[in-house]
């Protein structure tokens, strides 16, 4: 199904478009053109006109057939509802309307990767926000060539937001579009045997290699099946038909590789999926959770492969209620981590397309969201209890001490060598007997050791607590391998031999055990000072921060290490080598402690380039003074260190006085900036108001061109009629003034072009009819033709007939008459008359 956005300069590309379209594509067409709400439109009509598809506006409920085209009524919004259309008044004030990512949206959740979204000429960014919606989902965006439309902000917002899988003219659209269906569809889908080639396996390697070396993500233990089903889409879009082709394209084309990592990761999610496994969690699992004595205050979740975030929010408000029927004071922290930007990007905002109502129903919409425009949003209160945040499930360490992680339908991408990785890994994350909830075609497989099911059926499985080994290869491969490709870069180093890969295993081993029993507790931090590794227990000199989620080192450390913390930094980053703090005094809830610091700029290896570690060690406790050692000294030595904290003390209070005068100011900032922020809005709005008529008076010119051009062609046919047949008319109007005439009535009336507008009775004629104003006049009243036979003065004669002008919608509007010349048949007559004399 095929959705197809346009505004302003967008009924010449629609045109375009659907004269190209074909008569059997066995596509359904709905169009949306930004329209006056006020005006009547002839969109259907002028459609029509180019193209065999049946073209007619959309009615309420109408269902959808194949090879037809539906047209937006004025003043109203369209959606596609599975199988049918539903329109609906907008209740955005005019200039906020923006139907066509209505249309889009809609689409996009009753047709998933069968929906076709395609842009078209128009002015401002109506259609983007639908076409990420229809892309997240794996369907096709096409989009006008910018330099071919109109106006190119609509064609220009879609290719920025990087929903362009097609850029064309309109009339090349529809080509592209039935070419990409045809090898979606038919035989160039990639078979099996392809990649059990040599070959085909080379090209997999190849493109996972590159994905890799640009992602660094590895891909080679996704399931060939998975990778060769997201791989068939880009093929189909470039018209490739092996995997080779596509390699070549990919190493030659850095942006594709991006593409293509998108496309491997579009997920599909939704609110409350599988209403079974949220009844159970909601009247039993959750409930059990909370009531358990062992459950910590914080209740905290990780939600594995979040996408774009339903199914996080989902959790939130499940959680959220359970807990206002519990007894107990609960704060919940929930963890939604993705390896999509995008899909992070598109959670945080919270931002859903109307057709969630179904799923979330009716009460959870009244409490857990605001309508904004044409979505919802998640209330903050919700937003706020979630931190997202791009993490890689396969390399980067898992979160910690976890009740409930829901990781459903992820596993079964990955093969089963990487799934059996996976299962250990989330034992060691969860708490004791805390839950794992895997999708319906999901399980533990041999793993069964590690988690007991609860519901076999509905995939939701508990923590098994007893010993299970040594704990998951998750600390030493922290950074993924080199690609093949810069593998081959690498001297090429010799096989060890068995002795030497057992003395290695053991080493391995033995590192293990020492990082996990005895390595100090550390963080490793990127260039902007956020930690993005953890190792071991840092609680005593890290917390976090109040507000909202922050993994800024300064924001979590505790606030005697700020600022040593700061140098220390500072200047590894200068230096190759490390630098050393030591004895700094913190205070802690029981006291204080004495703290030593270890900061290096890591260079190796070269994936780790650019990071900072930090350790963080117990400094060893001084030795007590000797009661010899004591006295004056040792008052002395009081009295410094009195004074010290002293002036501790005032430089704090200061700091203090300092940061509220600069709390002040920036209040008043944030004040000045909220008004000039509202005037933002409102200039903001008003443009919009301006741009969104100013589209309905393009389309209106435009409709009103084209009822022109086919004015001028029905004017030019009459003339041409008139001016070939060899009858003299005159056409009058209403006040008996010269409308039109043929240029045989100018023959006999004497008629020129300036006669045009003067009234009957000014005109000369050579008719011996005096008469010819009054029955004129007769006729315009009584309704009834009037016929004579008049001779002019030159001896000829004329039947003469004066009927009513009639226009289409029967109303009368001026006098036709009509002069034969029936000279000949007279003398025939007259010939006739003398002979029989």
């Amino acid at each position: 199904m095929v959705g197809i956005g346009a505004s302003a300069g967008g009924l010449a590309a629609l045109e375009d478009f659907m004269r190209n379209v074909p008569a059997d594509s066995g596509l359904a067409f709905v169009v949306v053109q930004h329209l006056s709400p006020s005006e009547e439109t002839q969109l259907s009509e002028l459609l029509q006109r180019v193209t065999s598809l049946g073209v007619h506006e959309a009615r309420q409920d109408e269902l959808i057939k194949p090879n037809c085209v539906y047209v937006i009524p004025p003043n109203t919004e369209i959606r596609v509802v599975k199988d049918r259309l539903k329109l609906a008044r907008p209740t955005e004030p005019r200039g906020l309307r923006l139907p066509i990512n209505v249309l889009f949206s809609s689409l996009a959740s009753a047709r998933g990767r069968d929906a076709i979204a395609v842009v078209l000429s128009g002015m401002g960014s109506d259609g983007t926000l639908g076409m990420q919606a229809v892309r997240a989902v794996g369907g096709l965006t096409a989009v006008q060539e910018p330099e071919s439309a109109q106006f190119d902000s609509m064609p220009k917002s879609a290719i920025a937001a990087g929903c362009d899988d097609i850029v064309d003219t309109p009339e090349a659209l529809p080509d592209r579009i039935m070419g990409y269906l045809r090898q979606v569809r038919g035989p160039a889908e990639i078979a099996p045997d392809e990649t059990g080639s040599k070959s085909g396996q080379d090209a997999m390697q190849s493109i996972i290699g590159l994905l890799q070396e640009r992602t660094r993500h590895d891909f080679s233990q996704y399931r060939a099946s998975t990778l060769n089903r997201r791989m068939q889409r880009r093929l189909a879009i470039h018209g490739l038909s092996e995997l080779a082709e596509y390699a070549r394209l990919l190493d030659d084309n850095p942006q594709e590789v991006d593409l293509l990592f998108n496309e491997v990761l579009i997920g599909v999610t939704d609110f409350f999926r599988d209403p079974e496994v949220w009844a159970h969690l909601t009247e039993t699992a959750i409930p059990e959770l909370l009531s358990r004595e062992e459950t910590e205050p914080e209740l905290r979740v990780w939600c594995v492969g979040c996408s774009t975030g339903e199914e996080a929010y989902s959790l939130a408000m499940t959680l959220v209620e359970a807990m206002d029927r519990q007894s107990g004071d609960f704060r919940l922290q929930i963890f939604a981590t993705d390896l999509s930007q995008d899909a992070i990007a598109h959670a945080r905002r919270g931002e859903y397309p109307l057709s969630i109502e179904s799923s979330v129903g009716e009460r959870r919409l009244a409490r857990f969201f605001s309508k904004q425009d044409n979505h919802y949003r998640v209330n903050q209160s919700i937003r706020d209890r979630i931190l997202f945040a791009r993490h890689d499930v396969i390399l980067d360490p898992p979160f910690t001490k976890i009740d409930l992680i829901s990781c459903r339908n992820l596993l079964i991408y990955f093969d089963p060598q990487l799934q059996r990785s996976l299962l250990p890994l989330f034992h060691y994350s969860l708490r004791p007997s805390g839950l794992l909830l895997l999708g319906s075609s999901e399980s533990v497989g041999r793993l069964g050791h590690l988690f007991l099911p609860l519901e076999s059926r509905l995939r939701l499985f508990q923590r098994q607590d007893r010993a299970v080994g040594r704990g998951p290869d998750f600390l030493l491969n922290s950074y993924p391998p080199l690609s093949k490709k810069a593998k081959e870069r690498d001297v090429k180093k010799p096989e060890p031999s068995p002795a030497d890969q057992s003395s290695q295993s053991l080493q391995a081993a033995a590192d293990r055990v020492l990082l996990q029993v005895y390595a100090p507790a550390a963080v490793v931090l990127n260039q902007d000072a956020d930690i993005v590794y953890i190792s071991g227990r840092t609680g005593k000199y890290l917390e976090p921060a109040a507000g909202k989620a922050n993994w800024n080192i300064y924001a979590m450390a505790r606030e005697e290490l700020r600022a040593p913390l700061a140098q220390a930094i500072k200047k590894a980053a200068a230096e190759t080598t490390s630098v050393n703090l030591h004895d700094i005094e913190v205070g802690t809830n029981r006291g204080s402690q004495r703290v030593d610091l270890t900061v290096q700029a890591l260079q190796e290896p070269a994936s780790l380039r650019g990071l900072t570690i930090v350790v963080f060690r117990d400094a060893p406790d001084r030795p007590r003074s000797t009661e010899a050692g004591k006295g004056k000294g040792s008052k002395a030595t009081r009295a410094d260190a009195q004074r010290h904290q002293d002036e501790i003390q005032a430089l704090r209070e200061e700091s203090q006085r300092h940061r509220e005068e600069a709390e002040a100011a920036q209040e008043e900032l944030q004040s000045t900036n909220e008004e000039l922020q509202s005037t933002n809005e409102e200039l903001t709005t008003s443009k919009e108001e301006l741009q969104s008529m100013n589209e309905e008076l393009q389309t209106i010119n435009s409709e009103m061109q084209t009822r022109l051009d086919d004015l001028m062609l029905a004017q030019s046919d009459m003339q041409n009629v008139l001016n070939s047949i060899e009858i003299a008319i005159l056409f009058l109007d209403r006040d008996l003034n010269v409308r039109r005439y043929t240029e045989r009535a100018a023959d006999i009336i004497n008629l020129r072009e300036s006669d045009v507008g003067r009234p009957l009775s000014d005109l000369t004629t050579s008719l011996e009819y005096p008469d010819l104003q009054r029955d004129s006049a007769e006729t315009l009243r009584s309704l009834k033709p009037k016929d004579k036979q008049i001779k002019s003065s030159d001896g000829r004669w004329f039947a003469v007939r004066v009927m009513p002008y009639r226009r289409l919608d029967d109303v009368i509007d001026g006098v036709v008459i009509t002069l034969v010349d029936i000279t000949e048949t007279k003398e025939i007559e007259q010939s006739l008359r003398d002979k029989s004399e």
